[in-house]
């Protein structure tokens, strides 16, 4: 494969904040925006920045703010159908054999803070962090199979992997793990950053950051490559969607991903002076269970759980039929995408399995993020559980809380944790769902600790298998152990709705994702 240069130069809200809104819209009255004056464009994502360092970052929001001030090799190309990867900061990407792929870096992409010019020498030091062991990367595998990066010059070089590695060009190079920054920069902040980068070298500088309520970004004056359009760019953490689809259509936003259940209403009569699309999705949502929590350690018991979930009530309720039921964490589309769940909905299967396990009266708790449609989703499952004599008690939490529950370095609330809905989001390549439930990702992304040799063994051979058809075979496979190790009720894959000015033109992959830097004005 080769790809060359080819661009067009390009908590739920607090409830205070969500009032704030709501008032904003009784009084602002007919739809304006900065980004009609050309300046500035204002944009809503789903959580605060957590984590801008390459090798750590923790969400959507992260990514999006990190591809505006720091430079990735390659991007997908927005706007297009299918999955299309272009260079951005590689002039040129060639894969000259199964293990070896030939780049040359664009000249000039400068560094602040006086880190100098981006070089091959750049290239070796990021990717080797990431796939050195020693860091602990939660990305590491997207350079696991990297043995090193050969510099031949100050642009060019080779990237040399140790074996065929399937996902290199659609969730590693074309992703935020191909981000290019200097060795020295990482010393000076003592080996890894979180909000605070060393140095940046995006189309955009990150200006200021009002913790959940503002991120503020600026024109980078030593960008080259395109000009973008805006001179600022304003990012509002809103986790509710609904508070933001009040906000845009008060004029508080440009452009905002929209709840789920909204769809149907948008997609009928948009507001005024707006546009809007749908998306096909490729994130996932689950139900999980800690199959270590004393009362979840019966396989019986988690696939009565299973049986007594009827997962069609489920997200009809939650997504109020804009969203179809899953069968697995591959969504339509990808290779391993599963045709069936092996369990189906039947109460009576699940009370003989809790009458064999010996239980009655059981009561668990069901964590979840506080956002309407987990809530709706949640109300279900307590519903179908005390059909068969459990009982739920739903636990909501904002996402600083909810995204620190199972992982083992943020505490002991692991231990606590039961029934989890939980939602994933995804790159275009299933092995990207299914690295976070291998056994080294337990108690870090893995909170159901499903622990599953096989399972492991089988994501590893599937990364380096270029034969599609014996991968999606082996994801399958994956998914299959999954669900029969009693740990999961896949739900739905939900869909992107996309509300947005008729003033702007966003830039999008296929599966909705912005990518900011890239809007242009209409």
């Amino acid at each position: 494969m080769t790809i060359g240069k080819n661009r067009q130069g390009i908590t739920r809200r607090r409830l205070l904040q969500g009032a704030a809104m709501a008032g904003a819209a009784a009084t602002i009255g007919p739809r304006f925006s900065l980004a009609d004056e050309g300046k500035t464009l204002r944009v809503r994502v789903y959580s605060d920045i957590q984590n801008l360092d390459p090798a750590f970052r923790v969400s959507e929001p992260d990514s999006e703010v990190m591809d505006c001030i720091f430079a990735p090799m390659a991007m997908f190309k927005p706007n297009v159908d299918g999955w299309v990867a272009e260079p951005l900061a590689a002039k040129t990407l060639k894969q000259l054999d199964s293990t070896h792929v030939a780049f040359e870096l664009n000249p000039g992409i400068i560094y602040s803070d006086g880190y100098g010019e981006m070089t091959a020498a750049d290239v070796k030091y990021s990717f080797e962090r990431i796939a050195d062991p020693k860091v602990a990367a939660d990305y590491h595998d997207d350079w696991g199979t990297l043995n090193q990066v050969i510099v031949k010059d100050k642009y060019s070089g080779i990237i040399e992997l140790k074996e065929a590695f399937a996902p290199l060009w659609t969730s590693t190079l074309p992703t935020e793990s191909s981000i290019v920054l200097p060795q020295k920069a990482f010393e000076a902040a003592g080996g890894k950053f979180t909000t605070k980068p060393p140095c940046q070298c995006g189309p955009y500088r990150l200006k200021s950051w009002e913790p959940k309520t503002k991120i503020v970004l600026e024109r980078n004056p030593d960008w080259k490559l395109y000009t973008p359009d805006f001179d600022e760019i304003q990012i509002m953490p809103i986790e509710d969607e609904k508070t933001a689809e009040l906000g845009f259509e008060s004029g508080d936003l440009d452009y905002t991903w929209t709840s789920i259940s909204s769809i149907p209403r948008y997609l009928k009569e948009p507001p005024k002076n707006s546009k809007f699309i749908r998306r096909p999705s490729l994130a996932y949502v689950w139900m999980g269970m800690n199959q270590d929590f004393p009362a979840l350690q019966d396989q019986r018991v988690r696939r009565a759980i299973q049986y007594a979930v009827d997962r069609k009530a489920v997200v009809d309720a939650a997504y109020l039929g804009a969203a179809e039921v899953a069968t697995g964490i591959i969504a339509p589309g990808l290779p391993g995408h599963r045709e069936a769940n092996l369990y189906t909905h039947d109460v009576a299967k699940a009370q003989q399995l809790l009458k064999d396990a010996g239980v009655s009266n059981l009561s668990l708790t069901l964590a979840i993020l506080n956002k309407a449609e987990r809530l709706a989703a949640a109300q279900v499952v307590q519903a179908n559980l005390a059909e068969v004599g459990i009982t739920v008690e739903i636990e909501p939490h904002d996402s600083g809380t909810f995204w620190s529950l199972g992982a083992v370095k943020k505490g002991d609330s692991w231990k606590k944790l039961q029934l989890i809905i939980d939602r994933f989001s995804m790159e275009p390549d299933p092995s990207w769902a299914t690295l976070w439930f291998t056994p080294e990702q337990v108690g870090i992304w893995n909170w159901e600790r499903f622990n599953n040799k096989q399972f492991g063994e089988l994501n590893t051979q599937a990364v380096g298998e270029l034969d599609t058809a014996k991968r999606a075979a082996m994801y399958v496979q994956m998914q299959n152990l999954m669900e029969e190790s009693g740990d999961y009720v896949f739900l739905t894959h939900e869909a992107t709705g996309i509300l947005y000015s008729d003033k702007i033109i966003p830039a999008l992959r296929p599966d909705g994702t912005p990518q900011l830097a890239r809007f242009k004005k209409a």
